[in-house]
């Protein structure tokens, strides 16, 4: 058991440390947008299914509260977590197709300026693929963070994350490190943890 956990992490953190690797122009590039986003009034909206789902909400209760806590507080960021309104996400479901649970809330809540930011372990889920494609059609910037090839949804962003890996487990470690790290950038870069 020892050694199943210890190589479970290591295979973690080298995953991390070779996407880091890669990817930390891109995420300084994409750090900087978002942060000129929220500067200029606009939102970030955030979804995904499953465990996804949580990182999406997870992330926009960073930006709404503060991601670090023991700093002095700071004015909340405009996001908002497309996956938590429970009579939204089952009337669409029921009365359409759950394939549009996400892009129709962009069409009622977005507007040009704004971020749709999507995560999908499988870059193949139909209801962000819509959601995306909705946003893309509104002229709102769409984000994403997927695993493997990116699958479907790759092409579709604007900028795009992929996790070099098929283990959803993993893809989701990289995901929310990924969303901290941007986030704690994004409170540096406007200066709040001052």
């Amino acid at each position: 058991m020892r050694d199943v956990v210890i190589s479970k992490f290591k295979a973690s953190a080298a995953l991390k440390t070779d996407f880091a690797s890669k990817n930390w122009e891109q995420v300084a590039a994409v750090v900087r947008f978002c942060a000129q986003t929220l500067q200029s009034g606009n939102k970030i909206m955030l979804f995904g299914n499953g465990g996804s789902a949580a990182d999406a909400q997870h992330i926009a209760a960073e930006f709404v509260n503060r991601l670090h806590k023991t700093r002095r507080a700071r004015p909340p960021l405009a996001a908002i977590a497309l996956t938590t309104d429970t009579s939204i996400l089952t009337s669409i479901s029921n009365d359409s197709d759950f394939s549009f649970i996400f892009s129709r809330q962009i069409q009622a809540l977005g507007k040009p300026g704004d971020i749709a930011w999507g995560f999908s372990t499988s870059g193949n889920s139909p209801n962000l693929i819509n959601a995306v494609t909705a946003a893309r059609e509104m002229g709102i910037a769409t984000l994403g963070f997927t695993g493997g090839g990116g699958g479907a949804l790759g092409p579709l962003l604007d900028h795009h994350f992929t996790v070099e890996s098929e283990e959803v487990t993993r893809i989701q470690e990289v995901h929310i490190t990924l969303a901290h790290v941007i986030c704690e950038l994004i409170e540096e870069e406007l200066h709040l943890n001052r």
